[in-house]
């Protein structure tokens, strides 16, 4: 990884864990543990806690990230939480397409595609997420399905739009709460076709300076060697964010 282009990111997503107090005080022990760290960090609690743990990390190296957002900025849409909401909380990221949203919830291309661009218009950064499942995999069609997922997921964008302001996240679906973690070799393989795809839907600027992280089982005991990879630019942490304890090893893994 080249660190004058691309700074590390290390992301929690805590998914639908923690009542306000617990997500609370985790991010009041995060702030303690990660203080003069040299890497971005992202946590994205349920929308219940990100008032009170916007309060806990203001003006930290902690920044707060929305799970997910509705494509449009208000309106009839009953339990949505728009862009508008979001940036007004402080949330400097968003989570965008994450597999469970397209498993459970019925997210498309299309309508990742509308949520990236709602984010983007309220300086949100997506961290628009990706991924085979293992039947796919098995079948050969790794590189097809996420051909077919950035290039609808980013239709319409320009280089100039998403340098610098967008994030993609490499899950396999196979390798997601399962103890499965992609090989090394697996995972530089998929990433360096993420940045070349970067490089042929868009320019060299785009290839260049966009970060891919991976998640999938990624835990203190595999993060060294996955951040090693020249192709990661970082980690999209689900179940091990939650402690904050065990995130904080994560997101020191160059010391």
């Amino acid at each position: 990884m080249n660190p004058t282009l691309r700074k590390p990111l290390i992301a929690g997503n805590w998914k639908m864990y923690k009542t306000v107090a617990e997500a609370v005080q985790t991010a009041k022990d995060l702030v303690q543990c990660t203080a003069g760290v040299d890497v971005d960090i992202m946590i994205a609690p349920p929308f219940t806690a990100l008032a009170p743990v916007a309060e806990v990390v203001r003006g930290t190296s902690v920044a707060l990230g929305g799970q997910n957002l509705f494509s449009k900025n208000d309106g009839a849409y009953t339990g949505e939480i728009s862009p508008v909401m979001l940036a007004d909380i402080g949330c400097r990221y968003v989570i965008i397409g994450h597999s469970e949203r397209r498993q459970f919830f019925g997210d498309t291309d299309a309508s990742v595609n509308a949520k990236i661009r709602a984010a983007l218009n309220h300086r949100l950064i997506p961290v628009f997420c990706v991924g085979e499942t293992d039947a796919q995999r098995e079948a050969g069609e790794t590189f097809s399905v996420l051909d077919k997922q950035v290039s609808k997921g980013l239709e319409g964008f320009s280089s100039e739009m998403l340098s610098n302001v967008i994030v993609i996240a490499y899950e396999p679906v196979w390798a997601i709460g399962t103890g499965k973690t992609a090989t090394s070799d697996q995972i530089q393989e998929v990433h360096t076709f993420l940045r070349s795809l970067a490089e042929k839907r868009f320019d060299n600027l785009l290839a260049k300076t966009v970060k891919i992280l991976y998640g999938g089982s990624v835990k203190p005991e595999n993060v060294s060697e996955i951040m090693k990879l020249p192709d990661v630019d970082g980690a999209l942490v689900g179940g091990a964010s939650l402690s904050a304890e065990v995130f904080s090893k994560i997101i020191r893994f160059h010391h």
